[in-house]
């Protein structure tokens, strides 16, 4: 859906993009993640086709973003960090506004109002956007950058200042996005909150690519695991290491995390051959994605490299 290419640009005396490449599947909502000045913005607004790189190419679903900007915004959707409303215009206005502005054709109506009801501000529509709450001023951003019904989604930074229950519902809001076919690309310092939904990961620093990876199994036959042990893992790493289907083990004192190849009926399998070998087994879960340690990771070993 999304296909980078030696993507580079500089400010005066800096170079806040250097020889970036990374393809995004259709469907996966990648993070964005790196530390302040790493060039996660100039990323989202090259891919946006609001700056224009010094080298390197972006295509969006077929579209070259760069040769063909206002072709590509059809399929963008962009939400900035420090994002804009026209406080005096009400709701179904801003929307009606935004929807006008990507050339949605026809009578707008019908996708204000499943835009609004989408963002939970069906009852707001007649109330000024200046009035709002942070949290609804948030939600409305969002409803003009879907409002065209875009392919892909690019937010920076989309839950700045917003409280537990509204991050809660956003990241809802993100996932009932991806099951619809749509592409999320969000960048954010709460990796906590990123864990809810992000199907990839994408580091930057400095200007350069760290790690692209996916998070989670490689495919939908196989699912990650963990298990720990009472006592000495010795018995319990021999086990999954001579069972097939079993890859990726990685132990650490007592806990030992593998991917599995199969579905319920394989893990079903493997459990009960982990209680037959009498193994001191003492929990038994799938694995829960920690995008915090696993940033830390890629970053020290950036340390190393470098």
């Amino acid at each position: 859906m999304i296909t980078v290419r030696g993507l580079s640009f500089e400010y005066p005396g800096k170079r806040a993009l250097d020889d970036v490449t990374f393809t995004l599947g259709r469907g996966s909502i990648t993070a964005l993640v790196g530390p302040n000045g790493a060039g996660k913005t100039t990323l989202m607004r090259c891919l946006c086709g609001l700056e224009r790189p010094l080298a390197g190419e972006v295509v969006v679903d077929g579209i070259d973003v760069i040769e063909e900007p206002r072709a590509s915004h059809e399929k963008l959707g962009y939400l900035s960090d420090f994002f804009g409303l026209y406080a005096e215009l009400t709701v179904a206005q801003c929307l009606r506004y935004a929807a006008a502005a990507n050339h949605v054709p026809g009578d707008a109506g019908p996708r204000v109002a499943a835009t609004a009801a989408r963002l939970q501000l069906a009852d707001r529509l007649d109330q000024a956007a200046g009035t709002l709450s942070r949290g609804l001023r948030q939600r409305l951003a969002i409803g003009q950058a879907i409002i065209h019904a875009p392919r892909v989604l690019v937010l920076d930074e989309p839950a700045s200042g917003l409280d537990p229950e509204a991050r809660h519902a956003l990241a809802a809001l993100f996932r009932e996005l991806q099951a619809d076919g749509m592409t999320l690309l969000v960048s954010s310092h709460i990796l906590a909150e990123l864990e809810e939904y992000a199907t990839d990961m994408l580091i930057l620093r400095d200007g350069r690519l760290v790690e692209f990876r996916q998070l989670g199994p490689a495919h939908a036959g196989q699912r990650q695991l963990v298990l720990r042990v009472a006592g000495d893992p010795a018995a319990a790493l021999a086990l999954l290491r001579a069972r097939s289907g079993i890859d990726g083990i990685e132990a650490q004192s007592r806990e030992i995390a593998f991917t599995l190849e199969g579905g319920d009926e394989a893990q079903a399998a493997l459990l009960a051959a982990l209680v037959t070998a009498n193994v001191g087994l003492v929990a038994f879960t799938e694995a829960a994605p920690d995008l915090q340690a696993s940033y830390l990771r890629s970053m020290r070993g950036a340390d190393l490299v470098s």
